[in-house]
């Protein structure tokens, strides 16, 4: 690529770079998931203090087994997906603020059937925006569900 052509593609400012690189790979990712798998898989993209985790889901038939994940420190996010792989019998999502002496859950969700049957990824959440603690710090997340078969 010569100097100018890099130029005229280079107008995207930095920090537009990492929203459009994050979203892209996020995009390719749901592609994946869509072609690739055909069991249920959930998909969440959890925000807080700017940073970004995609976190996946696949159907487990018992809750107690899946771990929360560790989000900056100051949260935990949690996705259930009871079922298998021919069915989603619901799913559930929870919100931790990670406090002494042990994490308090600051939000649950429970989707229940029927899900849109699809082996497209769709948005099952809406953004949510959850805000816990004394000076209401603020977790933000989005989760896709894909792979129900019709």
């Amino acid at each position: 690529m010569t100097a100018s052509a890099w130029d005229r593609h280079s107008a995207i400012r930095p920090s537009c770079k990492g929203w459009l690189n994050l979203h892209m790979n996020l995009l390719l990712i749901l592609g994946f998931c869509a072609t690739a798998q055909a069991a249920p898989h959930l998909l969440c993209e959890v925000t807080y203090a700017g940073q970004t985790h995609v976190l996946k889901a696949q159907p487990v038939s018992d809750p107690y087994t899946v771990e929360a994940v560790d989000i900056g420190g100051r949260f935990f996010f949690k996705m259930v997906m009871i079922g298998s792989a021919s069915q989603v019998d619901y799913i559930k999502l929870y919100a931790y603020l990670n406090q002494e002496p042990r994490p308090l859950i600051v939000q649950e969700v429970k989707y229940l059937p029927p899900f849109r049957k699809t082996t497209q990824p769709y948005l099952l959440t809406g953004q949510q925006h959850v805000y816990a603690d004394p000076i209401e710090r603020e977790l933000i997340y989005k989760c896709w569900l894909g792979g129900v078969q019709p």
